[in-house]
């Protein structure tokens, strides 16, 4: 192949793209619950590592006027390489003993990791309209989607399922974490090392912007402005930060709740186990879930769907509830459950994507969704910030009682949003 061929980069490109997200946002979920600290402190810190990407317009217009994208891309993922190298490093050796000291240097790697990762997306995504002709961005639209999805089966399946085979077989907690991380950065260090080698040079991506940071800068509140000015725009706030707020808090607390023993509320399952049936079939769910959403948008458009779709995305999270009282230890139904809600998210968060698009619409599109995206990734980030202290409060029982009554949330922002009835039908 040579070595302009997309097929030559876009695939390590994102499944590049998705390995240090899943790393930050799932892996270290995980691996702090399992090393014993409390959700509490544990869902206050993770939720926290979502900031870069709450925060990512404000710096990427910076990264379109100094130096080119391939070079950003290549310099993030040298830094996140190291980073993970250093992580693996810096998992403390005991369990959480009441001190989260320890900890501290760990959670300091994951942040880097996760500036470093919210900087590569903006590259990448623009490094993808210059590296390929339009036909070719047709084309490879699904392609890059289909190895985003494989970076999370690997970083949310894979990676623990290596991690609850060696503590399995170890019986050292530290030790599974500390060569999972190592494996993970080992694989992304030689990603670096290839796309170093492999990803093009177009002349297009080395032309460099004749603007200033200044002039960037009042562009940038230019653009903020236009945004907040849009008619309805409240109201499209409020829909973007309560839609998938019963999700926001439940994300949060479905691999602790997996993981706790029976005694304190949880469902009492290994790492391992957790890998299979949250990071792989519940990925393989929620994947399927996505396409039956774009599929129906295209065939009724999002108004009629915008009802079945903010169902969907509520109303699963019962099954929880259900787990919770039940505690059942067959797999099967657990499974069953967990690709219920996954499916379920994927085919509701259709109608959110969409609507992301919808009032993006007019000029400065690309920008507008770009804040569009901070809100999505805000919305995430505040529940979760209290997530671990209400479900220590409440127990996993009354957390997810109020899960359900945070339905009422979504069911009421889709109430009042309004969409032309024609937007989204092919």
């Amino acid at each position: 192949m040579k070595k302009n061929n997309p097929w030559f980069w876009i695939p390590s490109l994102y499944f590049a793209e998705g390995i240090p997200y899943f790393l930050v946002n799932v892996i270290s979920v995980i691996m702090f619950t399992k090393m014993g600290i409390p959700n509490g402190q544990m869902a206050l810190y993770t939720s926290l590592l979502y900031l870069p990407w709450v925060i990512k317009p404000l710096w990427s217009p910076f990264v379109d006027i100094f130096g080119s994208k391939r070079a950003w891309i290549i310099a993030t993922e040298v830094l996140m390489s190291i980073a993970m190298l250093v992580l693996a490093l810096a998992v403390p050796k005991q369990i959480y003993d009441g001190s989260f000291s320890p900890f501290v240097a760990s959670l300091i790697l994951f942040w880097i990791t996760a500036f470093a990762s919210a900087t590569h997306d903006i590259a990448a995504d623009g490094f993808y309209m210059y590296g390929l002709n339009e036909g070719e961005q047709s084309l490879f639209v699904g392609i890059r989607s289909t190895f985003y999805r494989l970076a999370s089966i690997f970083g949310q399946g894979v990676l623990c399922v290596i991690a609850g085979v060696i503590e399995s077989r170890s019986e050292n907690i530290p030790l599974s974490w500390r060569i999972t991380v190592f494996i993970a950065a080992l694989i992304f260090a030689i990603i670096t090392l290839w796309h170093w080698y492999a990803m093009p040079k177009p002349a297009s991506d080395c032309v460099k912007s004749n603007k200033s940071a200044s002039s960037l800068m009042k562009e940038l509140a230019s653009t903020f402005l236009s945004f907040f000015q849009k008619k309805g725009i409240v109201l499209a706030f409020i829909f973007l930060l309560l839609y998938r707020l019963p999700e926001a808090f439940l994300v949060k607390m479905i691999n602790p709740f997996m993981l706790a023993d029976a005694d304190a509320g949880g469902l009492g399952l290994s790492v391992e186990a957790v890998g299979i049936i949250y990071g792989s079939i519940g990925v393989a769910a929620l994947t399927i879930g996505g396409i039956l959403g774009g599929l129906a948008v295209a065939k009724w458009g999002l108004k009629r769907c915008l009802w079945p779709m903010a169902l969907s995305l509520a109303l699963p999270c019962l099954a929880f509830l259900y787990l919770s009282f039940s505690q059942t230890e067959s797999l099967g139904l657990i499974t069953f459950f967990v690709a219920l809600d996954q499916f379920g998210y994927g085919f509701g968060f259709t109608a959110y994507m969409l609507y992301m698009i919808y009032i993006s619409q007019g000029e400065y599109k690309t920008s507008h969704y770009s804040l569009c995206t901070a809100f999505m990734a805000l919305s995430m980030m505040l529940p979760g910030l209290v997530a671990g202290y209400l479900q220590e409060s409440l127990g996993y029982t009354g957390f997810f009682i109020l899960v359900a009554i945070c339905c009422l949330a979504t069911v009421i922002v889709t109430t009042f949003v309004k969409v032309e009835p024609s937007y989204g039908k092919k």
